[in-house]
């Protein structure tokens, strides 16, 4: 039987003189690595370990690029809850750490672009409209600064408040929506409630915050909306694509077609990306799955050319709902979602292009939108 060597104090030191970190050799000197180069899972829970950023006047100060904002609201939902856990599930579904290298544009992203985590709208459950309001408010002082907020939801009724303060941010200039999703969201409302998830899109049409003509959807399927509502969608000039016709003609070509329709009038681009677009075998942890969707391969490279090709105003990523998504691939997709946006606009920097928006930044407006 062979005896356990143990480590001893060194030569001719007293027991009682040593210190366990000497005994073990843990005093010696190590490398220490910054915070946001340590594994992601150490420490606290931002977005690829970025900065926790939100004062807005410190935003607008570092000249931020991107602001990743949480919306953890899912108090509208028709079906399965859990979106309000969504954007911690999307923080922590990053596996890497530091600075990294994105193979499918070959740029580093976090070296051409400020980008941060600006927090989480002030929002608590069971209150709809203060929750609408905090989003809101959260996503017009981080846009007022001149900042592009990538939104983490919550369900997608998030969209309403969030759309409607970049609108409202970039106003007198207009904004059209890209709108990836299952389901139109265009209900006239949900048991008589007009905020609910499956109304977003018809009430930023009906406030005049988006225009019918500037609004494009594409991913829809299933069976639903029933006839009325794709009456009222085709009266207010809307545009959608569906599965079938990506199925038919591909993705490329759809992609393409959405991408000539979105800059037909406005003068940037708000893009919702509901995750429930992709098929539930994917992407299992939505709110209401509907089998049929997207590929995940698709939907990364459809949001890098859309961000490629247009002005970005804002983002939004909703319905992650992890209390479905039993290996976290949904949250994943979300993830990259998000860095696939970040990254192109990171392409477009280093060609020397603008990315933030310098309508409002210190003037009178600007300060206006940031109280």
């Amino acid at each position: 039987m062979t005896k356990r060597q143990s480590r001893t104090p060194a030569d001719g030191a007293h027991p009682g003189d040593r210190t366990f970190g000497r005994q073990w050799g843990w005093d010696r000197e190590f490398e220490v690595y910054s915070d946001f180069d340590l594994p992601t899972y150490v420490g606290p829970t931002t977005f690829s370990k970025l900065p926790w950023i939100t004062a807005p006047a410190e935003l607008e100060a570092r000249g931020v690029d991107v602001a990743i904002v949480g919306a953890p609201y899912d108090d509208m939902v028709t079906h399965r809850p859990g979106a309000r856990f969504g954007p911690r599930a999307i923080r922590e579904a990053q596996y890497t750490a530091g600075g990294f290298n994105s193979l499918q544009l070959d740029v580093r992203p976090f070296e051409e672009l400020t980008v941060v985590d600006a927090g989480d709208a002030n929002v608590v459950p069971a209150n709809y409209e203060r929750g609408h309001a905090m989003i809101y408010r959260k996503v017009r002082e981080v846009a007022a600064t001149g900042a592009i907020p990538i939104v983490l939801g919550g369900d997608h009724s998030i969209t309403w408040p969030s759309a409607s303060a970049v609108a409202e941010v970039r106003r007198p200039g207009s904004i059209g929506i890209v709108h990836f999703d299952a389901h139109a969201d265009t209900a006239p409302d949900t048991y008589g409630q007009l905020a609910g998830h499956g109304s977003p899109m018809r009430r930023l049409i009906e406030s005049g915050a988006v225009l019918g003509r500037n609004f494009v959807q594409v991913g829809l399927r299933g069976y639903w909306p029933p006839a009325e509502v794709l009456d009222w969608m085709h009266e207010h000039d809307l545009r959608w694509h569906l599965m079938t016709e990506i199925e038919a003609r591909g993705a490329e070509s759809v992609i393409d077609d959405a991408i000539t329709e979105a800059l037909d009038g406005p003068d940037a681009i708000y893009l919702s990306v509901d995750i429930d677009v992709v098929d539930p075998g994917s992407a299992p942890g939505t709110g209401t799955p509907e089998p049929g969707g997207m590929l995940p391969r698709e939907l990364l490279r459809a949001i890098r050319r859309i961000v490629g090709r247009v002005e970005l105003a804002g983002m939004d990523i909703v319905e992650v709902s992890p209390p479905y998504d039993w290996a976290e691939s949904t949250a994943m997709l979300a993830n990259r979602c998000a860095l696939e946006a970040i990254s192109a606009l990171a392409v477009k920097r280093r060609a020397g292009n603008a990315v933030r928006f310098a309508g409002l930044v210190g003037t009178k407006r600007g300060a206006a939108a940031r109280r």
